[in-house]
């Protein structure tokens, strides 16, 4: 079995991959993939890299981006002139590196393809490779939230459809019920040999076995909800005079298009007004004079580094308010570190509530502060939670589980009979997602195209 795995056009992998949720997932799971198959992985090519690699049993085949620019500006226009099109969905966005993908698959002879987020990539492919299945992984809602029948046509050419989490796998089935039995899930993973519990330190004295060391780690954007967590941490920081609270990662806001104009979710949809491209700035500026030495923004570190930030940390928060997975929460659990987390997309998956940790309401300081509260005054809950996530993470989200399930899947497909692509027979959709087409649209360019900015992935 030969599988080739299509990275987002943006995403350039050099292993060993440290950063980025989507490239991370793409060269974890591939090395371990290569045991029981060969596995090719197709990424973006900047000039000083190679064409061709290879790693733990991994080749790596890198495809150059070069004319997207006018593909992805006509995209762009017609979005402007268009209020239905989304330049997001079109095939003339990065329209070049689909094609020299698929006119390389050919003479590559794989029998799958994996593709990360782009549905447009679908058609490309499958005309120039009819006979390969295709897998279109989604980390994000894209497939529930653009065009119905322009998806719909992509998923009658699809073999299979991975959502990162329940949610998203649900999203979609519910959208789209005549392709819900080719949809399943695959977790993201997570290393649980680098992530583990730090080790007792018994001859610390109790105070110093007792800091209260709150950790976030995302994106500095409006969609993680930092703006609800400051104000939180303000309501309980005077109850808990120890407590600190330190953000970990890169000040790469996303750009509305991405998220916030497509959300049909109105708390989502407000996040334009938090101006994103100054949401870092004004965050800092929102942090009250009197917690200026307990509130520390760290920046973008090595996804080697930040295993020690996880083991001296007593709590992990992730107040997102649009979250595919929740890849923070995973890599807290097999730290031993317990979590609080939003009720909101794949997290809601990730969390047992009660016993790996505490979920409460988006947008909600009272709700989150309270949860604050509750698991700092409280070292023998943080213990018994931290110790019941790691065994989960351990059972369900190792790379090893994951590659598992992943091959699973792939010798389903491939021991298929041979059928007629399935068309879904003059599709209706429903009439509230119809409505949320109708009032979203475009109305700014990219921020985050890699030929200006190269610091932002698609959506984790």
């Amino acid at each position: 079995m030969k599988v080739a795995i299509v990275s987002q056009p943006w995403d350039t992998l050099e292993a060993p991959v440290t950063a980025g949720s989507i490239p991370i997932w793409t060269y974890e799971t591939a090395k371990r993939l290569a045991k029981d198959c060969e596995v090719v992985i197709y990424a973006r090519r900047n000039s000083e890299q190679l064409k061709q690699a290879y790693d733990e049993g991994v080749e790596y085949r890198r495809v150059s981006t070069w004319g997207n620019r006018i593909g992805t500006g006509m995209a762009r226009t017609l979005s402007r002139l268009y209020r239905r099109f989304r330049y997001l969905n079109s095939r003339l966005y990065y329209l070049p590196y689909p094609v020299r993908v698929a006119l390389d698959l050919k003479r590559q002879g794989c029998d799958i393809v994996h593709i990360q987020n782009f549905s447009q990539f679908v058609p490309i492919i499958k005309a120039l490779n009819p006979h390969i299945k295709i897998v279109l992984h989604m980390h994000c809602d894209w497939l529930s939230q653009f065009d119905y029948q322009v998806i719909a046509d992509r998923m009658a050419q699809i073999d299979l459809m991975v959502g990162c989490s329940d949610y998203t796998t649900r999203r979609v089935q519910e959208r789209f019920p005549q392709f819900a039995q080719c949809c399943c899930r695959v977790y993201n993973g997570v290393d649980t040999q680098q992530f583990s519990p730090a080790p007792l330190k018994e001859h610390l004295t109790e105070s110093e076995n007792d800091e209260l060391k709150l950790l976030y780690v995302g994106r500095i954007s409006p969609e993680k909800g930092l703006h609800t967590l400051l104000r939180a941490f303000d309501r309980i920081a005077d109850e808990f005079p120890a407590a600190t609270l330190t953000l970990i990662g890169p000040d790469s806001a996303v750009a509305p298009e991405f998220i916030a104009e497509l959300s049909s979710d109105p708390v989502v949809q407000k996040l334009t007004d938090l101006n994103p491209l100054n949401y870092p700035k004004n965050l800092r500026e929102q942090v009250p004079q009197r917690l200026k030495d307990r509130v520390t923004f760290i920046g973008a570190v090595s996804h080697l580094e930040l295993q020690t930030y996880l083991q001296e940390a007593a709590v992990l928060l992730n107040p997102s308010l649009s979250e595919a997975f929740g890849m923070s929460l995973v890599e807290a659990a097999a730290s031993g570190i317990p979590v609080i987390a939003t009720q909101v997309g794949g997290m809601t998956d990730v969390v047992v509530p009660g016993e790996t940790g505490l979920l409460v309401p988006a947008d909600d300081p009272q709700a989150l502060a309270e949860a604050m509260g509750q698991l700092l005054s409280d070292k023998d809950q943080r213990q018994r939670m931290g110790l019941a996530g790691r065994v989960r993470a351990v059972e369900k989200f190792s790379w090893e589980a994951i590659a598992t399930d992943l091959v699973g899947h792939y010798r389903a497909l491939l021991s298929q009979e041979p059928q007629q692509p399935q068309q879904p027979q003059e599709p209706q959709e429903p009439q509230e997602p119809q409505q949320q087409v109708v009032i979203e649209y475009v109305t700014a360019p990219q921020p985050t195209d890699p030929e200006t900015a190269k610091s932002t992935e698609t959506i984790q």
